[in-house]
């Protein structure tokens, strides 16, 4: 059984119970190494196998799932798996094998900076979608960057997008957001070395221009964290009295 696990934005505490047991369990761990801390392995037996996939490619990865299909495999992914995993190609191939898989699920790295800020995405009368998404540059995006800053009352996260920032800012203010207009940055979110930073889609730029690494871009109104309107849920409703 090949398990794909989330091991959750960086923080290994964060790891779930779930995936804590399979990976005491495993007897073959492969993990993303530029991407996992070396501490979410602190659950493996002693005597697994434990690979880093940093410089495997599809078909090296294909191989070595294969090799070790009768055995109890952690195929450990950073986030979640559902999100910018890679883990779509993979189970193509599992099925293509008739290998047995099973996904579970971690915390992306949205979630983890939302946590770390201590802010909602969900703003009653301000937003309530959330998009994550990234800005193209090598790697093609489907969605235009133009339809998703069109949707001016949603939260929007990019992910893979730092280097990419003069790009979202240009495309914004060409769209007439106000150059005032909330846009934070969380560099590895989660991690011990996390660090935050909180400006102007117009200033921004200038605090992160030295990051290189891994960073999610907020931005939207929606970081004033102020309801336009109350929730329904939570406000008594007016109770109509009757003329007598």
């Amino acid at each position: 059984m090949i398990y794909f696990i989330g091991a959750g934005s960086g923080d290994p505490d964060l790891v779930t119970i779930k995936a804590q047991k399979i990976m005491q369990k495993a007897d073959v761990v492969l993990y993303t190494g530029s991407l996992v801390p070396k501490e979410v392995l602190k659950w493996c037996m002693d005597e697994a196998l434990i690979v880093n996939s940093q410089e495997m490619k599809y078909p090296e990865i294909f191989a070595f799932l294969e090799k070790y299909r009768d055995k109890i495999v952690a195929r450990i992914h950073t986030g979640d798996p559902s999100i910018y995993s890679t883990i779509a190609k993979q189970i193509s191939f599992l099925k293509q094998k008739r290998i047995e898989y099973q996904v579970i699920p971690g915390i992306t790295a949205s979630f983890g900076a939302s946590a770390s800020l201590g802010i909602e995405y969900t703003i009653p009368g301000v937003s309530q979608t959330l998009i994550i998404s990234r800005v193209e540059g090598r790697t093609p995006n489907p969605e235009n960057l133009e339809n998703i800053l069109a949707c001016r009352n949603s939260s929007l996260v990019f992910y893979l997008s730092i280097l990419l920032l003069k790009k979202l800012k240009k495309k914004a203010l060409d769209m007439g957001y106000s150059p005032n207009t909330p846009c934070w940055v969380v560099e590895r979110a989660t991690w011990e070395d996390e660090a935050i930073y909180k400006g102007t889609i117009s200033n921004i730029e200038n605090q992160v221009s030295h990051i290189r690494g891994v960073a999610l871009i907020l931005f939207g109104d929606f970081l004033y964290q102020e309801e336009s309107e109350e929730s329904h849920l939570y406000v008594k409703p007016l109770v109509k009295t009757k003329n007598l």
